[in-house]
């Protein structure tokens, strides 16, 4: 008889962490040591469930790399001991985080599922239990010994999604999340249906964490009468190593002198320059239309179909490996955890 896959659940703040008191109305962090009171129906998976919780829960609006490095300490810490494990975190800054530990954790070859909820989980409507459960279970799932899963995925409102193509779409539906540039990689319905073909492939090289990561990044999002003095002023700051571009449409931008100017003094001081299409889906083709012929000759890198939150994320991470300046674009440009396609 095979034995019960273990799952470590690892509490950092979030929704879907709170009780409400009733009387007064008031929400308040839950002991997860009790979660199979508060949630009976843990009992009846096929796994041996165990809880780490930060000591104080943060709200996912005040997460950092800091908190990063933390989560991926519990996870190295307790790697050997787990078949799999599900974090909880809260949804407004969730697909930058999951998108980050796709980055630091290197040869991952165990499941590492994201999930929270719009609602907390005492609520009578709550989205909880469902995300919770089923986010356990996908991170149980065992085939030959091994686990089905091996990569950061995002589990929320019956989708499970690759982590780094994931964004937050919508801030009070329960399907708070899309993948818009690739496909689910599973889907809970009446059957839990797992998308074989879209999942990483396995390693079997040994687990990295990468733990130094450079916030040195600025996002900028072009609009219509964007100023020279305000761009530039961004752009040029000291602090400054790499900049990330929300562009038009297929990755296009304004054609006037100055804006070249600034780019091509930017990227000729040492600075990195990102082109993300500020779009919900699609990708940057620069050269495919006049308005990017100018980023396209300048050598500006291309996201692609990278989402702005994990183009974040490789680009702190790939700053913190100190990445020469001769390969920086091309290994940008190069999908590293699937996270482009």
């Amino acid at each position: 008889m095979s034995r019960k896959p273990n799952i470590l659940l690892v509490y950092t703040g979030g929704t879907i962490g709170m009780i409400k008191d009733y009387k007064t109305g008031a929400l308040r962090a839950f002991n997860f040591d009790k979660l199979l009171k508060r949630i009976p129906e843990l009992s009846h998976l096929n796994c041996e469930i165990s809880t780490i919780s930060f000591d104080e829960p943060i709200d996912s609006s005040n997460m950092n790399p800091g908190f990063w490095v933390k989560i991926v300490e519990i996870i190295e810490e307790n790697y050997d001991n787990f078949d799999g494990f599900v974090v909880l975190h809260g949804s407004d800054t969730m697909s930058y985080t999951a998108s980050a530990l796709s980055f630091m954790l290197e040869n991952l070859s165990k499941p590492v599922i994201f999930t929270g909820s719009q609602l907390p989980i005492g609520d009578l409507r709550t989205d909880a239990k469902e995300n919770l459960i089923t986010s356990i279970e996908i991170a149980s799932l065992m085939e030959d010994g091994e686990p089905v899963i091996k990569e950061v995925c995002l589990y929320f409102e019956y989708k499970l999604y690759r982590a780094n193509r994931t964004t937050k779409i919508n801030a009070e539906h329960f399907q708070a999340f899309a993948s818009l540039n690739y496909p689910a990689l599973a889907e809970s319905g009446v059957h839990l249906k797992v998308n074989k073909e879209y999942l990483m492939k396995p390693t079997d090289k040994k687990l990295v964490v990468r733990k130094k990561l450079d916030a040195g990044i600025v996002v900028v999002k072009l609009f219509p009468g964007i100023s020279r003095h305000s761009f530039e002023c961004v752009v040029n700051n000291d602090f400054v190593r790499a900049v990330i571009i929300e562009t038009y449409g297929a990755g296009n931008a304004p054609t006037a002198p100055w804006f070249y100017e600034v780019l091509k003094n930017a990227s000729e001081a040492g600075k990195y320059i990102v082109n993300v299409t500020q779009c919900s889906g699609g990708s940057v083709s620069m050269g495919q239309y006049e308005t990017s012929v100018h980023l396209q000759e300048l050598g500006i890198i291309s996201g692609k179909d990278i989402t702005t939150e994990a183009a974040i994320a490789k680009l702190m991470y790939l700053l913190g490996a100190e990445i020469s300046q001769n390969t920086f674009k091309i290994v940008f440009e190069t999908a590293l955890r699937g996270e482009m396609s």
